[in-house]
């Protein structure tokens, strides 16, 4: 079993013994990954990056972005099993669309949009 399935295990199991499957429809998923994405901002908010940096060099600081960051990726987990979509697959898929709207020679050192690159 991989690490990513494992995860996946634990996830599923701690919701299901809350019996919270029920409330996990994709519609409320996605609601709570956008919320739980917003909170993760909340807390660099109105901040400098040498800020965050400083955040990120403490140890409550990183704890609290480190809690926020799994809020994310558990609601995003959770996404993918409520549609079936193997998150693997998808990155993979997605990494290759990226690769070839953002060629590394036309994209590199740039934050322009695929659009704008030349």
């Amino acid at each position: 079993m991989s690490e990513l399935q494992e995860l996946m295990r634990k996830i599923l199991s701690f919701r299901d013994e809350r019996n919270w499957q029920q409330f996990h429809t994709p519609r409320n998923l996605a609601a709570a990954l956008a919320i739980e994405a917003g909170e993760l901002q909340e807390v660099m908010l109105w901040k400098t990056d040498s800020e965050v940096e400083t955040l990120l060099n403490s140890p409550e600081g990183k704890k609290d972005i480190s809690a926020e960051i799994a809020d994310v990726l558990i609601y995003g987990l959770l996404l993918c099993d409520a549609t079936a979509i193997d998150p693997v697959v998808a990155i993979t898929e997605k990494l290759i669309q990226n690769g070839q709207k953002y060629p590394s020679d036309l994209a590199r050192n740039s934050a322009a949009k695929y659009t704008k690159l030349k």
